[in-house]
């Protein structure tokens, strides 16, 4: 089990500008849950091959991402002390070469989505058929265009392995929004919820379409983290 406010005192080890604390703390409670809830994993083996696979396209706020992992087991507390050091492994953003339990390098906005994309496509090949991905996007993050290449795509190779997680911090400079309901009329089988609720983020978060991708869509209130 995840100890939520010991997660929260483990983010405080980082300091200065490139935490990009606001980006990073809207995402703890999700992450939190599907660690927690919904994903399999093993931190002794993290390349597990009957692992759940979860890629932060978000990657300019991992802190969170990194003190869960910590929490959990994939690498000593005490590393969580060097991010942004030149010679420690926690960067702001995160590598999957240097971070035990990242699975891809991200940070460059616009990726992730299209790579897990990828990776779902890549687990069918294989006949892992159980495991997920899921990958985690900001609402500002969806103004790239090329995350709607991969959400006309996901749907139409139903994609039932994968799960787009939005945090919804209202920080979108085009008004996009409803998520919801934009991404249910590409054929994403979706749910909103509250993004600080952690039943509610469970059981969006643990469903899964026979035939189409999930999207989960976490509302944060503007203001709040």
């Amino acid at each position: 089990m995840i100890d939520f406010d010991e997660v929260r005192r483990l983010t405080v080890h980082a300091t200065g500008d490139e935490k990009h604390e606001e980006s990073s703390t809207s995402t703890l409670d999700a992450v939190g849950v599907l660690y927690d809830r919904v994903l399999k994993f093993d931190p002794s083996n993290p390349s597990w091959p009957e692992r759940d696979r979860f890629i932060l396209s978000k990657g300019h706020g991992p802190m969170a991402y990194y003190a869960i992992l910590a929490h959990l087991g994939f690498f000593p507390t005490e590393w969580l002390d060097t991010f942004m050091d030149r010679d420690g492994r926690l960067g702001s953003h995160p590598d999957r070469v240097l971070v035990p339990g990242v699975e891809a390098s991200t940070g460059s906005l616009g990726h992730g989505l299209a790579m897990s994309v990828g990776v779902a496509l890549a687990l069918r090949a294989k006949g892992l058929t159980e495991q997920r991905v899921v990958v985690l996007t900001g609402d500002a993050e969806l103004n790239e265009g090329s995350n709607w290449e991969a959400i006309l795509l996901a749907p139409n190779l139903h994609l039932s392995n994968l799960t787009l997680l939005v945090i919804d911090n209202h920080s979108s400079h085009l008004d996009m929004a409803p998520w919801d309901a934009k991404l249910e009329s590409f054929g994403w089988s979706t749910r909103l919820v509250d993004g600080h609720d952690h039943d509610s983020l469970a059981e969006a978060l643990g469903h899964r379409d026979p035939e189409k991708p999930t999207a989960v869509v976490a509302d944060i209130p503007h203001g709040e983290w």
